[in-house]
């Protein structure tokens, strides 16, 4: 039996789906039942109920944006660093492996490959690196597990929501048997409030820049998949290999939903922050090379932004 927390989440709900359509035995577990976020309750249910694993797609991330963490930052501390430290220690205790859902947004920038040197880039909206990723895309890297979150409370600026995501990942560091899977900007063919594909069509204005996405589906199908291919335990970057630019997202939804609305994009960051935002956001191009060593077959950021777009169903 699987252990899936947060079940009812955005992420949640996606799990439920893949293990019911892998006929897998999964037991969702909400707070109302157990408060998994106490230790001794959830040492006491994991020793009673032996689940082969523990799946975590709980967390805080506010609504309608990461703004919202700013407003609430005990809740945000609790939900996305004390409750994966807390899982971590239960899970450990009881002999538990398990799968944390992270987050790439602990980063900004990329990496860029030049002259043979290596170099981190932070910001990707100045001229030359735009000019960069349109002429030569393969001179952007991603970071990779190994990179120190540059996006964090160690590197500020960050929001609080990165802080927090970071933070999480330390606080269950070398704790038992457990992977963390980072997401990226989730994504798929289902209108919603939480689809990046649904924001960008209601945003007033776009910001643009550069990212890896997470296709929702591939994302807990890869998930799974390094559980039951017993892939090394560990950090992994869950994108769907590549980056886009919200500029491109914006040319295929007019390309292929052909919309009525005419797409405006803010000036640059300084009205972007000026007026839409209350905190820092991460723009980030995430390296996939240990996800896909590991044997998990996943597509390519196109192929999925591409399928999401033509299979679009807007909610109702």
């Amino acid at each position: 039996m699987i252990l899936l927390l947060g079940a009812s989440g955005y992420i949640g709900e996606a799990f439920a789906q893949e293990l019911t359509r892998r006929q897998l035995d999964f037991v969702p577990l909400s707070r109302s039942q157990v408060d998994y976020s106490r230790f001794d309750l959830l040492l006491e249910f994991l020793r009673a109920k032996k689940p082969a694993f523990v799946i975590n797609a709980a967390g805080y991330t506010g609504k309608p944006n990461v703004d919202a963490c700013e407003l609430d930052p005990a809740g945000t501390l609790v939900g996305n660093t004390l409750l994966p430290q807390t899982i971590a220690h239960a899970c450990a205790a009881a002999g538990v492996p398990w799968g944390h859902v992270s987050s790439g947004c602990i980063y900004s920038g990329a990496k860029v490959s030049e002259s043979g040197k290596i170099r981190v880039e932070k910001d990707f909206t100045k001229p030359e690196l735009r000019r960069l990723v349109a002429q030569n895309p393969a001179a952007v890297r991603g970071f990779t597990e190994a990179d120190a979150p540059n996006f964090s409370f160690r590197a500020r600026p960050c929001s609080f929501y990165s802080g927090t995501k970071a933070l999480g990942e330390e606080a269950m560091a070398d704790l038992g048997q457990s992977y963390v899977w980072r997401l990226r900007i989730p994504f798929d063919e289902f209108d919603n409030q939480r689809n990046y594909l649904s924001k960008v069509q209601r945003y007033a204005k776009v910001y643009d820049n550069v990212n890896s996405i997470s296709h929702r589906a591939d994302f807990v199908r890869a998930c799974l998949d390094l559980w039951q291919l017993r892939a090394p335990f560990g950090v992994y970057n869950v994108t769907n290999p590549g980056f886009v630019t919200t500029k491109h997202v914006v040319e295929q939804i007019e390309s292929i939903l052909k919309p009525a609305r005419k797409f405006e994009y803010w000036a640059n960051d300084e009205e972007f922050y000026r007026v839409a935002a209350k905190t820092p956001r991460s723009n980030c191009v995430m390296d996939t090379t240990k996800l896909l060593a590991a044997g998990v077959i996943i597509r390519g950021v196109e192929e999925a932004l591409e399928d999401s777009l033509k299979n679009w169903q807007p909610e109702n």
